[in-house]
């Protein structure tokens, strides 16, 4: 991989300090300075008049439902076609900027491990495998008279699993391990209703405290943790107290239970760019009007949580949770935050923070020496136009540990 210095870019290093001018210097993947790099041997690239950012982290992304939904659901497309729309989605990630993401459910191991190997573009996958649901609940997506039990028989084993089925707290215990057996790196729970579902409503509560303590308990012993796709307060509060650390959507957190959160040290992930999607145009994810309905007024209640997760002092991450084939501007959802906050709030949120809910901090998420080199050269400053993480052509230049993965230059 050898040595990579660029210069003349304003660095914005993901904590959060302003743009200053310097150097960096690559090395085998990792950088290993930030400042003057001298005439050492090895490519110089010229970054005048950009601005770099960390590699962008999106916490909450379904690359195994990069099909038209009701289509994939209904089963009406086959292996191959799914796959392709699947590494597309992959791939369109580090176009728009985001080395790393979190997978919350849809893919089976094979996926992360076709990426990590190289024989397809995309960025560094963490991924919960099939997301674990209550019968019946969020998640679920059978027809009304097909038996739960034939659900799993419509996964793709190595390519495609959205979820599995528990009906009680032995069977949650024996489909979690089914999950890490297939490779996943942490858990996803539904505990609540969800927008795009079929049997249940938002204000509707999934699995019961002693259920969720089961998945946090198996996850304990492997290292790793339980996040919660939850929209209301009583689903979160049952997660908190079972010992998840962090919470997906949270579209009606209120301040009692955000305070809960902060004292506990659970995350949130709010996802904004699919609530605009589904309101603007469900068909584009291949979806019913009927959508329409059920994400009506999300956007507010979602700024409002939001809001009130900043005040109580909650680490809030960045998630888009777009679904459907229209995955190619994931950097809106920076542009939505940017307009709710501050541009380099969402920027630290998409970069820092991310990395710590991750588990990442360490690696990913900051410009310094130590870090892996993830590194995006944006056309212009998109801390002061924040519209420009929103169209992936902004992106020019796109390093990944230490590989330009992409070069509009």
């Amino acid at each position: 991989m050898g040595r990579l210095q660029v210069v003349g870019a304003a660095v914005a290093d993901g904590t959060g300090r302003d743009p200053i001018d310097v150097d960096v210097t690559v090395e085998d993947g990792w950088i290993t300075q930030l400042g003057a790099s001298g005439d050492e041997p090895g490519e110089r690239l010229d970054a005048g008049g950009l601005t770099m950012t960390p590699g962008l982290i999106d916490a909450h992304v379904h690359l195994g439902l990069s099909s038209p939904i009701q289509p994939q659901f209904s089963f009406q497309i086959s292996a191959a076609e799914i796959a392709a729309d699947i590494f597309a989605t992959a791939g369109a990630a580090l176009d728009a900027g985001f080395t790393t993401v979190r997978d919350t459910g849809g893919i089976d191991g094979g996926v992360v491990t076709t990426i990590a190997k190289g024989k397809v573009r995309g960025p560094r996958v963490l991924s919960c495998g099939p997301v674990q649901c209550q019968i019946g609940g969020h998640g679920y997506y059978g027809a009304d008279w097909e038996p739960t039990e034939l659900w799993s028989g419509h996964h793709l084993p190595g390519l495609c699993a959205l979820s599995m089925m528990s009906g009680n707290a032995d069977e949650l215990r024996g489909n979690v391990r089914e999950a890490f057996r297939r490779g996943a790196s942490f858990l996803k729970l539904c505990v609540t209703g969800g927008v795009v579902s079929a049997h249940d409503r938002l204000t509707d509560t999934q699995f019961t405290v002693e259920e969720i303590a089961v998945a946090v308990q198996e996850a304990a012993a492997r290292g790793t943790y339980v996040t919660v796709h939850a929209h209301n307060n009583e689903g979160i509060r049952n997660a908190v107290e079972a010992g998840a650390r962090c919470v997906e959507h949270g579209t009606d957190l209120d301040e009692p239970t955000a305070t809960l959160m902060a004292t506990r040290g659970v995350a949130l992930v709010p996802t904004f760019a699919v609530v605009e999607r589904l309101l603007h145009d469900p068909a584009e994810a291949g979806l019913g009007e009927s959508v329409r309905d059920r994400v009506l007024g999300v956007r507010e209640r979602m700024t409002e949580a939001l809001a009130a997760a900043k005040e109580a002092g909650v680490r809030i991450g960045l998630g888009s949770d777009l679904i459907g084939p229209a995955q190619d501007r994931r950097g809106e959802e920076l542009k939505l935050r940017a307009e709710l906050e501050t541009p380099m709030e969402a920027l630290v949120a998409a970069t820092k923070t991310n990395a710590e809910i991750l588990g990442l901090s360490d690696q990913v998420g900051v410009i310094a020496p130590g870090m892996q080199a993830d590194l995006v050269l944006w056309n212009g400053n998109p801390l002061e136009d924040p519209k420009l993480f929103a169209d992936p052509a902004n992106a020019v230049l796109v390093v990944q540990a230490g590989r330009v993965v992409k070069d509009l230059r």
